[in-house]
């Protein structure tokens, strides 16, 4: 089990990654002004988003096997396991919201400025932050 956990964390790892510079990458796009770059950053914002997608499946695939394999004792040790899944839900839905502003910048429908995406750009990390916490020290 322990080469599930790791690559449990690998694919953590790759998930947030994406997370974290997909709202970074939109803040240049919404920027941009000249062609070339639009173009370019359309681009990098597919591959990335496709990048990202394989590592939140991954992720949720091998943190099921954990949650199956310890089902026992995860549900036993109390409320923390349960915020965690509230959370990952969280995340996935902030995954697919990223999908849509993305096909929202493919398509040249952007609404939003520079600031939106910086602010857009800290959720993941407060996100992680508590995962963590709750992860490895389980307060409740």
């Amino acid at each position: 089990m322990l080469y599930v956990k790791a690559f449990h964390i690998i694919f953590v790892v790759t998930w947030f990654a994406g997370l974290f510079y997909l709202p970074r990458l939109f803040v240049y796009h919404s920027s941009a002004s000249d062609g070339t770059g639009i173009e370019r950053f359309k681009t990098m914002e597919r591959r990335l988003f496709i990048i990202t997608t394989i590592g939140g499946v991954s992720a949720l695939i091998f943190g099921l096997w954990l949650t199956l394999a310890y089902a026992w004792q995860a549900y036993a040790s109390g409320l923390w396991l349960h915020l965690k899944f509230v959370l990952v839900a969280l995340l996935i839905a902030f995954h697919c919201y990223l999908g849509k502003l993305m096909l929202n910048f493919r398509y040249d429908r952007n609404r939003h400025g520079e600031r939106f995406y910086r602010w857009l750009n800290e959720f993941p990390t407060l996100v992680l932050i508590a995962v963590v916490i709750l992860t490895v020290a389980k307060p409740f």
